[in-house]
């Protein structure tokens, strides 16, 4: 397990990891150095995968690759993990898809409150090749590309104080939004005030009351301690946002063909792996917040923050009208998959 849990005292910029990774693309006794960054601990469900993927290459291919997993931000945040990739400092790198909605237009889709009907068609759409195609292929021009997608669960808010049962609650709070603008058109129609930041600075920011709540799975509780600071954590279930593992692409098209589909073997091998730790995770992140850290769950009737968000689907259509054949697809998969609550 080649797990990195330090690189420098501090990383500030861009310009500083790319100096330290002076050396990806270059070989270890004659294997090609492979760097994976994330911002996950060592004990999720995507770290767990990564693991699995580094396991699986390094038997068919160790003679020719060595794989290198950094967890826990240590290559920087996920802005910062994106751009490097962009420039091969980094292979790959686990981005959520809100970071790259900032890099191509066409993953504001995925982003969209309350674009699936339920996990089940959230899962189908996402496993929908003409669906995922050209979004995943579309940041090709920006040197990377999405190799595969990973399950993020459903997002909700938690807050340190106050208990989150009807949009009104979120009136005047400081909530942590990812850094996307659709994230913040989002908190803006339901009252609250967004407050993007990168996910590493979210505890600090609880804890010293800079902001009142965030919106998240429920991995955040435990894996990122957030349910030590926030005991209300409602089910509001305003988005399924993937995080998506990208490649640089000259990384990528470098691969002989046979290679290439030993990594696309990979690929599929991460998302399988990943999305069954996930359930497990998830159960035990809810067992752990509510029994060790006092977290209470609430189950909020969802229509009226869904009915708060539907302008977005229209003004996010009216904006980008290419993705209207992709967003069709997805309602496709909506209706053969509707809620439990319909």
């Amino acid at each position: 397990m080649k797990q990195y849990r330090r690189i420098v005292p501090v990383m500030a910029c861009v310009g500083m990891l790319a100096m330290v990774l002076s050396g990806c693309g270059g070989d270890a006794g004659g294997k090609q150095i492979v760097r994976i960054g994330h911002n996950q601990a060592t004990d999720h469900p995507t770290n767990v995968a990564l693991l699995e993927f580094e396991e699986f290459i390094e038997e068919r291919l160790g003679d020719k690759y060595e794989i290198e997993i950094y967890p826990s931000e240590l290559l920087g945040s996920q802005t910062d993990m994106v751009q490097l990739t962009q420039t091969g400092a980094v292979d790959f790198c686990v981005a959520s898809n809100s970071i790259l909605e900032t890099f191509s237009e066409n993953y504001t889709l995925f982003n969209l409150p309350y674009l699936f009907a339920s996990a089940e068609a959230y899962h189908a759409a996402m496993d929908d090749e003409e669906i995922v195609g050209p979004i995943f292929e579309s940041t090709k021009k920006a040197g990377f590309e999405a190799v595969t997608w990973i399950d993020a669960g459903t997002r909700n808010f938690y807050t340190v104080s106050t208990p989150i049962e009807s949009p009104a609650d979120l009136k005047g709070l400081k909530i942590r939004v990812q850094q996307s603008p659709t994230n913040v058109r989002m908190m803006d129609l339901l009252g609250g005030s967004a407050t993007p930041m990168g996910f590493g600075d979210v505890y600090t920011a609880l804890q010293s009351k800079v902001i009142d709540g965030a919106e998240n799975n429920e991995m955040a509780l435990t894996s990122n301690g957030h349910g030590d600071v926030c005991k209300y954590y409602s089910y509001d279930m305003h988005q399924m946002i993937p995080d998506i593992l990208i490649g640089n692409c000259a990384f990528l098209d470098g691969l002989p063909a046979e290679e290439r589909e030993i990594f696309e073997e990979g690929f599929r091998l991460v998302n399988s792996v990943e999305r069954e730790e996930w359930v497990k995770a998830v159960e035990a992140a809810k067992d752990k917040a509510e029994h060790e850290q006092g977290v209470t769950f609430l189950y909020p009737d969802t229509k009226p923050f869904q009915e708060t968000c539907e302008a977005m689907h229209q003004e996010m259509l009216g904006r980008y009208p290419d993705l209207e054949p992709i967003y069709d697809k997805i309602q496709d998969h909506n209706g053969q998959h509707p809620s439990e609550k319909e």
